[in-house]
């Protein structure tokens, strides 16, 4: 069986909140931290390893939240069991509002309309982006991404 994400190919992890049924969009609003997040056991979570590049994704309907990158930052350690659920520790970086890359421009780019966080919405986290599709997305993030050291041009 040949898996989806390997070592070589990952780019960054995409991790999802619904922007509609939780409170993540105040949560950016307040800048409040996020340390962990929920994950699926899978062979993708034994992957998952600190340094590593993450993108926060946040879902919604338009008219209560604008759907995209909200946050960048990365791993700061493997997935383990917290509280009874699979969590993966990291730092993320808010973006401020005209830094978020929203799901419409994505579509209209036709090297990113493969993003399987597009292709396929409603999988479970962790979802990924490709080492090609990370460089592609950098032209949307440069501004934010400066100093995040799996963001800036050649890492990855």
């Amino acid at each position: 069986m040949t898996r989806a994400v390997t070592v070589e190919n990952l780019g960054a992890w995409l991790l999802k909140a619904n922007g509609v049924t939780s409170d993540i969009a105040e949560v950016a609003a307040r800048r409040e931290p996020v340390r962990r997040w929920c994950v699926q056991p899978g062979y993708r979570t034994r992957l998952m390893a600190a340094g590593q590049p993450v993108i926060f994704w946040v879902s919604g309907d338009r008219r209560r939240v604008s759907p995209g990158i909200w946050a960048v930052g990365e791993l700061t350690g493997p997935p383990a069991v917290t509280d009874g659920k699979l969590r993966v520790p990291l730092e993320l970086r808010w973006l401020d509002e005209d830094q978020r890359v929203h799901r419409d421009s994505l579509l209209a780019d036709g090297g990113l309309t493969t993003l399987e966080v597009l292709r396929q919405p409603q999988a479970g986290n962790p979802s990924f982006v490709t080492v090609d599709q990370l460089t592609a997305l950098r032209a949307y993030l440069s501004r934010a991404l400066t100093d995040l050291p799996g963001f800036r041009q050649g890492d990855g």
